[in-house]
């Protein structure tokens, strides 16, 4: 049955079909290790990590029940074990009192009962649902939506295609999710796709029919009638949404879009910036440099160009849709795009976002469209041999003769001109060649055309799916958690790493039938600062009366005593 196996009779019926979830049972136990993970759990529940499970997941009859196993796994996550496989190396008797259970599952079973969610149940609708019900929490927050792809390196044997990862400046195989934000960083929406499209394509096909269905707050049609200058919502994303035939598409839809200009040109004149006072996304106040000017992207879209002046001189071009707000407001909504990049860091570090959950593979239908081959070696030819073009073209133009007009000085600037303008030429003819054997070249092809060098099959994404939802619940969690303490901290950016040691501590569980309660009793923290923070975060946690699923128990969270000995 296992190391710390001790509900022999309930395990047995599990074993042959005559039990549907074992009963959550505690046991008085002291010092149980990581017993501090329990002050998360009325967050979790708060945030929907049981909401609806039990709509779009079931399981078998068995010994481990559905709410148990999802309690297990943000346990998991927030405790900071960073793989399944890191369950053989912790005590499974210690963590099972922390649920209820003799002990948790071991990595084989915890396997097979998410490739049997993931396969039956609906983990994307889950985290649509889920995703939904957050916007219609926060509808402020939804008003500005910020989406971006997270590309994740893969080490194994499986052959992927190769993205360009920008954290490691190279091409490497590896999957992109992408994901959809808050302007404060916190996760709305993932997409896991089995082959990347791009983000111009993720937009159209996949986010914006979801967004426009379930964005809360939109304006009606009549409004949108009566002012012409309105939007319904806003998308901010980085350059490789810049897309003029895009900027068009969403301005037909009524939506507002802003990201960064892709081709910005000259500097403006420094006399057009002007310093003005505005609110980041952190509720700091600051001054930036700011200009505005109308720009014209392609024959008949007008856009606003908002450029922002560093000390260094350096302009920062941002392209924006939305015609009503002031600049003051559009700069500091396009900067915050950086709350995304801060949370894919952290989430690789913290939460191990980047590991595979399912090895398995599966396979395209044959009429499936991917890039072809040739036209992506033909474009990359082209866009160096372009690069190569607009270097030598600026060597030309800045050629000068500064020396005496002298008959030997004028004979050689002659001829270097001319070996420039040879060279010019000929590079010139070369990229038009390449780029005529490139219009010529089908971009797309079926997967079955794909040469046998060439193919490859994309990694299953439900799995994967489900535990990234479970992951991006705990987050939440930990964020609710985080603003409560920061309201007793001098320094806020300790929140976090006290939730870390906090959620590693050793606790007290108490149960107590009579009196209908669960007393997790937390040992003391490093500091007095810490302990009086936590004593702040058990009143705020039992004001809400958190019930353990699967029981009666009411939780009830205090320290060993109520000061440092």
């Amino acid at each position: 049955m296992g190391v710390g196996a001790t509900h022999t009779m309930e395990r047995l019926a599990a074993s042959i079909g005559e039990l549907d979830g074992a009963p959550v049972v505690f046991q008085a136990a002291l010092d149980v290790p990581h017993g501090g993970v329990l002050f998360a759990l009325p967050a979790l529940l708060a945030t929907g990590l049981l909401r609806h499970a039990a709509t779009y997941f079931s399981l078998p009859r068995g010994y481990y029940r559905l709410d148990t196993l999802l309690i297990v796994l943000a346990f998991m996550a927030l405790a900071r074990l960073k793989t399944l496989e890191s369950v053989r190396y912790v005590a499974p008797g210690e963590w099972g009192k922390l649920v209820g259970m003799d002990r948790i599952p071991e990595v084989r079973t915890l396997r097979s009962k998410l490739a049997i969610l993931a396969q039956t149940g609906e983990p994307e609708q889950w985290s649509a649902t889920l995703c939904q019900e957050w916007m219609q929490a926060d509808p402020d927050a939804a008003q500005v939506l910020y989406v971006d792809g997270h590309v994740r390196v893969y080490h194994g044997q499986t052959r992927l295609p190769r993205h360009y990862v920008a954290r490691k400046k190279m091409a490497l195989r590896a999957t992109t999710d992408y994901w959809v934000h808050a302007m404060n960083g916190q996760p709305f929406l993932l997409v896991h796709l089995p082959l990347d499209p791009g983000l111009i394509e993720v937009l159209r096909n996949d986010l914006l029919p979801w967004l426009d269905k379930n964005v809360p707050n939109q304006p009606s049609e009549e409004e949108l009638d009566a002012d012409p200058l309105r939007h319904r919502f806003t998308l901010v994303f980085d350059r490789e949404g810049y897309s003029p035939a895009l900027f068009r598409f969403l301005k037909e839809q009524r939506l507002a879009c802003m990201t960064y200009h892709k081709y910005p040109g000259d500097p403006w004149p420094e006399e057009e910036f002007s310093p003005v006072q505005t609110t980041l996304a952190s509720g700091a106040n600051v001054s930036m440099d700011l200009a505005e000017r109308g720009t014209r992207l392609g024959d008949d879209l007008w856009v606003r160009e908002i450029r922002k002046r560093c000390a260094s001189g350096h302009q920062t071009s941002i392209l924006a849709l939305d015609y009503s707000s002031e600049p003051t407001r559009i700069a500091p909504r396009m900067f915050a795009r950086w709350s995304q990049e801060n949370f894919f860091k952290y989430m690789r570090e913290q939460y191990s976002l980047d590991k595979l959950v399912d090895y398995g593979t599966m396979a395209f239908p044959e009429t499936f469209q991917v890039v072809n081959p040739a036209y992506r070696k033909l474009d990359s030819q082209v866009r160096s041999q372009v690069a190569k073009l607009a270097r030598k073209q600026a060597e030309f133009g800045a050629l000068l003769l500064e020396d005496d007009i002298e008959p030997d000085a004028v004979e050689g600037y002659e001829q270097k001109k001319t070996a420039l303008r040879d060279e010019v030429e000929a590079r010139l003819r070369e990229a038009e060649q390449s780029k005529t054997l490139r219009r010529n070249t089908d971009r797309y092809i079926d997967v079955e055309r794909l040469p046998d060098e060439e193919r490859f099959e994309p990694l299953k994404p439900l799995s994967k799916h489900l535990v990234d939802t479970v992951k991006m619940i705990a987050y939440r969690a930990e964020t609710s958690m985080a603003n409560l303490v920061k309201e007793k901290m001098a320094r806020l950016d300790d929140a976090r790493p006290l939730l870390r040691g906090l959620y590693n501590a050793e606790a007290d569980i108490l149960p107590d039938e009579e009196r209908g309660t669960l007393t997790v009793r937390l040992h003391h923290l490093a500091t007095h600062c810490s302990d009086q923070t936590l004593e702040h975060l058990c009143d705020e946690l039992n004001a809400t009366e958190s019930i353990f699923p699967g029981t009666k128990l009411r939780l009830v969270y205090e320290l060993v005593s109520g000061r440092n000995p």
